[in-house]
């Protein structure tokens, strides 16, 4: 079958979205499918298209930082994308590229998949910087849209429970399917690492005989790091420990979180290591002893599974979507506020050997309900229902 990715974001890129569509395409792939691959050229301002993958130049919306729209109405995409003699169009984000998958399902008259990854509510104060009114304006927006969208495509993809209860009282009526999203994980595993590159980046960041600390993603408001780096404080007023905080990933929140570090005088202990490359990802959580998140907008926090494809352990915020992923002192930890979260790492530091284990083999045992080939039986089933509206 002939599968259309539509997407803003896509690998070198490093983000949810970006992931999820890559993983997707893997999947596909593997299973003899031929997948192509429509996103934003952040790179250039020219199109380019190889290896199934076009990519359309657009403009950075700098508000909504890494943010891009392309011109959709771009008469050389379109023409590459009608040769491509698609069976299916799956979107994974809204504008742009989004839009235009929708334009070309309608065009070729085939079936439509949508997935909501991003919970948009959260993230209209980048728009409105805050402003009462015009916040709440914004979110009522952002609920008729979403519901438009989901309603307007042959069938409609939730990572999530919680995220399928949100499109609920949105006020979508149609069918939802839940379909997290799946992982390569042997990236992750230990015999996979390049311990020359690892020991380098140990080295480079000076970690010999510290106990790490891991936060990756972007950098923004929404992610609330500075819960986390606050927390943080607390650990290291405390005497005799050892300890470095890297937090890995660039944002809009990136300089607001550096001035943070120095007014509150962990220079010596927080360090912030910016972008980087998507297969050096595996590395740094390699580099670290416990992975944290103050994130509660994620729709399915793949981090998490990541970081326990790794082998370390996670200390969350509580969310709801997390429930299926960490369940406390058995797979995870969950934390409440600052204080908790230094007293939960002082916890997790002094857990033996085998308590470890323990809470890693359940973590593992998580992670194999998210493996790529799940992910694509579930995915296929969706495909075959929509395509069977079609026949």
């Amino acid at each position: 079958m002939n599968i259309g990715i539509f997407t803003d974001t896509f690998p070198p890129e490093i983000n949810g979205v970006a992931t999820s569509s890559y993983n997707l395409a893997n999947a596909l792939n593997s299973h003899g499918h031929n997948v192509f691959v429509i996103c934003t050229n952040p790179y250039s301002k020219k199109l380019s298209y190889s290896n199934r993958t076009l990519r359309i130049p657009g403009l950075e919306l700098k508000k909504l930082y890494s943010y891009r729209i392309a011109n959709i109405y771009n008469s050389q995409a379109m023409k590459i994308i009608s040769n491509m003699n698609l069976d299916l169009i799956h979107v994974q984000t809204e504008a742009s590229i989004g839009l235009l998958g929708r334009i070309a399902a309608k065009k070729s008259k085939i079936p439509l998949v949508y997935t909501y990854h991003t919970m948009y509510e959260d993230y209209t104060y980048y728009v409105t910087k805050g402003n009462g009114f015009f916040d709440h304006f914004a979110k009522k927006i952002v609920r008729y849209l979403s519901r438009n969208l989901a309603e307007n495509t042959t069938e409609f993809i939730s990572p999530s429970i919680k995220t399928k209860d949100i499109m609920r009282d949105y006020g979508v009526d149609s069918y939802i399917n839940i379909v997290p999203t799946g992982i390569d994980f042997s990236k992750y595993k230990k015999e996979n690492i390049d311990n020359e590159k690892l020991n380098d980046l140990r080295k480079q960041y000076n970690l010999d005989d510290n106990y790490v600390i891991l936060s990756l993603g972007r950098v923004a408001k929404e992610k609330s790091i500075d819960i986390c780096i606050k927390g943080f404080k607390h650990l290291i007023d405390e005497k005799n420990i050892k300890v470095k905080f890297l937090i890995v990933g660039d944002g809009p929140e990136l300089n607001e979180l550096k001035e943070l570090v120095h007014d509150i005088e962990l220079d010596k202990y927080v360090i912030f290591v910016g972008s980087v490359m998507a297969n050096e990802v595996p590395l740094y959580y390699r580099l670290a002893n416990l992975f944290v998140s103050a994130s509660i907008t994620e729709t399915q926090g793949l981090t998490f599974m990541e970081a326990m494809a790794s082998s370390i352990p996670i200390l969350a915020r509580f969310d709801e979507n997390l429930v299926d992923v960490v369940t406390d002192n058995e797979t995870g930890f969950y934390f409440s506020d600052e204080l908790d979260f230094a007293k939960q790492i002082k916890k997790i530091m002094k857990l033996d050997n085998k308590q470890k284990e323990k809470i890693l083999i359940n973590a593992m045992n998580i992670c194999n309900q998210y493996s790529l080939n799940k992910f694509y039986d579930n995915i296929m089933e969706v495909y075959t229902r929509a395509i069977r509206k079609y026949w």
